[in-house]
């Protein structure tokens, strides 16, 4: 890579002269059902085991396939095949939220499922006397023969998985008729920039190029990260799911997720979470982020963990933590005890400025007449449809989530459904359009826990809404989509045929797939590590949001304990003064970003410090042998093929496993 001096430009010239072509075929059709049936699996089994996602590296590896085997066919994909391939992977690979939980969930929205079974099981349900009132639309009660076979083959799923279905059937309507109309709005009416777009339309250029067999030194760089991560994945993951097939017992030659320090540290570091990411994930994450987000994320996490948590223990704040507690108990006793409430003053003080900051670039891009305003008509043959058509699909749909949510959850305010579905999701959707537009990044656009609050604040009593598929969205993300498909000159309706086709692939092998895998252990168990560590965290959350509106609930104390208000309005305070700060000295953005999600509950240690090992051998090391400029186009392919690399290592191991478990009760 040394020798190459190719340099990523934004030269969409090739694009501006042609006609909008359909990038959906047969060929896309084929990438659909490869990656459902056969990446999806080893996403799954990676994200149980290890907590890591293959969304960035699964869609340029599903594009570089398939044109490594078009180039031995003697057939050349176009820029728009190559697009829709690419969104396929991207579609099947997002990351899917469990209501409530904060739970991150790979392999489709049968996860949500696999949540809602554990949960209803989990000691913090049980504890709380929750378990026994959880619909049966969300999950079969625990002593059903669905939960103790652990098979969604049952016909006490029927119900859960049809809502789930109807659910995702409206969300989808939802995102693409209000991503579409917003698009509009913000691209060929006001004419946005959109900066961050050009960087998939000029990669999706890249592997046209190759798919016409000209040399990249985008291939040579994800070639190096892909080794990395298949050689570092044989020992990480391989060697713990072999033992347990061949030997019945789980050999770890690196602990996973971490390497917990907390009890050893604890009578120098009182009330502090210490420990070391063994996944490189967060390596490659700090040679990729701004320097100054890492840097920010380090002080943040020196500055109010390992320097305040002491200072917070010895005044009695962190009352709950005592010595001894690993990393997990004492992640989430001081939660409950101080950060929540910190982390949502911060929050909030993110969400202000980067509404404060749209604001202000309108005002300034209108003054210097740099935001020239277009017109309603969209050229031709890019396959719109009238703007109003799209508004009013938007609003169908909506209307259908509020009539579901009401019917789920009857005595939750109705005027709130109608709030949140017709007037906050447009907004925030638009804000954050608008700030990926303007910035490239919706990053505070939005408001935390505005869901959580909402429903305390309402009266309510009774756990149903917090299951309930709320209209509370930001679609903003699909806006960006649409600027790419616009820049790679591929029709809309490629996008939309390719989006109704992954809704059903998806749906089909998640199903499938969570079923083998559920079969193959319990989850979570010894056999997925990552998820037996970090689930309770979320468990334990989902809880004190749920008793919070249980009626009658024992612990309902807990969210007046969690929530308070002092905290909250000096977490406020501080983010405040922290930015001014920044701002009045001339910092980087970055780094009041980076130093907020230090400063959170979910930031610990354990991230922060191979993300700053990454970052400095970044800067000091690589960034001076290739050049700074090099190595930022470098550094992300790298990481990609990192994770690529993993994946296809998870994928082999999946296999072998299933084949075990088929394999294990025959007699010979």
């Amino acid at each position: 890579m040394a020798n190459q001096n190719s340099e990523i430009k934004f030269d969409l010239r090739p694009a501006l002269d042609e006609e909008y072509l359909d990038g959906f075929n047969i060929r896309t059709l084929w990438g659909a059902l490869f990656v459902g049936f056969v990446m999806l699996p080893g996403a799954i089994y990676l994200g149980l085991m290890t907590g890591q996602n293959i969304a960035t590296a699964a869609p340029w590896v599903t594009a570089i396939l398939f044109i490594e085997l078009a180039k031995r066919s003697f057939v050349t994909l176009s820029r728009q095949e190559i697009l829709i391939l690419y969104m396929v992977a991207s579609s099947v690979f997002a990351i899917e939220i469990a209501f409530a939980s904060g739970a991150p969930l790979f392999g489709g929205p049968i996860g949500a499922k696999v949540w809602d079974q554990y949960y209803v099981q989990s000691p913090q349900a049980e504890g709380l006397g929750i378990a026994q009132h959880i619909p049966r639309w969300v999950v079969p009660p625990k002593t059903s023969e669905a939960i103790t076979n652990r098979s969604f083959f049952h016909h006490d799923w029927l119900l859960p998985l049809g809502i789930l279905l109807l659910s995702l059937m409206l969300l989808r309507i939802n995102r693409l008729s209000l991503g579409y109309a917003l698009f509009r709005v913000t691209s060929d009416i006001e004419r946005l920039p959109f900066p961050m777009a050009p960087v998939t339309s000029e990669g999706v250029f890249a592997l046209a190029e190759t798919s016409a067999k000209k040399e990249s030194w985008r291939w040579r760089a994800f070639s190096i990260g892909s080794m990395i991560g298949a050689l570092y994945g044989l020992v990480y993951i391989g060697v713990p799911t072999l033992s347990n097939i061949l030997l019945n017992r789980t050999i770890m030659l690196l602990p996973i997720p971490w390497i917990d320090l907390t009890s050893k540290t604890s009578s120098i570091l009182p009330a502090v979470a210490t420990g070391i990411w063994t996944d490189l994930t967060y390596l490659f994450t700090g040679m990729v982020l701004p320097f100054s987000v890492v840097l920010g994320t380090f002080t943040g996490v020196i500055v109010g963990k390992v320097i305040g948590n002491p200072i917070l223990y010895s005044q009695g704040i962190l009352h709950s933590w005592h010595p001894g507690m690993a990393t997990v108990p004492t992640v989430l006793s001081n939660l409950l005890d101080f950060w929540l409430s910190i982390s949502i003053g911060l929050a909030v003080v993110v969400g202000v400025v980067g509404i404060f900051s749209v604001i202000k670039a309108m005002v300034r891009l209108r003054s210097k007449k740099e935001n020239a305003v277009g017109g309603l008509k969209p050229p031709p043959g890019r396959t719109d449809i009238p703007i109003t058509a799209a508004f009013g699909i938007w609003a169908v749909s909506t209307l259908g989530f509020v009539i579901l949510c009401h019917y789920l959850a009857p005595r939750f305010p109705l005027w709130i459904l109608l709030i949140f579905g017709f007037l906050w999701t447009p907004f925030t959707s638009y804000v954050s359009s608008r700030m990926i537009g303007l910035t490239g990044s919706a990053t505070g656009a939005s408001f935390p826990y505005l869901r959580e609050g909402v429903t305390i604040l309402s009266g309510y009593r009774g756990i149903n809404i917090w299951f309930a598929p709320m209209p509370l969205f930001d679609h903003s993300a699909v806006v960006q989509n649409f600027k790419i498909l616009e820049l790679t000159k591929t029709k809309f309706v490629s996008y939309i045929k390719m989006m109704v086709l992954v809704f059903f692939i998806m749906f089909i092998s998640s199903l499938l797939f969570w079923t083998l895998i559920w079969k193959l252990a319990p989850i979570p168990s010894p056999a997925y590590p990552f998820v037996e560590r970090m689930w309770p965290i979320y468990a334990t959350i989902q809880s004190l949001w749920i008793s919070s509106t249980q009626a009658g609930g024992s612990s309902a104390h807990w969210i007046a304990q969690a929530l308070n208000v002092k905290y909250i309005l000096a977490g406020f305070g501080a983010g405040s003064v922290l930015y001014a700060a920044v701002a009045l000295l001339g910092a980087p953005v970055g780094f009041f970003y980076g130093i907020v999600g230090g400063v959170s509950f979910s930031t610990w240690m354990h991230h922060a410090l191979p993300m700053l090992i990454g970052a400095l051998l970044g800067r000091y090391y690589f960034g001076k042998k290739f050049g700074q400029k090099r190595w930022k186009s470098y550094a992300p392919i790298l990481a990609a093929g990192y994770g690529c690399g993993m994946g296809l290592v998870a994928m082999v191991l999946i296999g072998f496993a299933l084949i075990a478990k088929a394999v294990s009760p025959l007699v010979f």
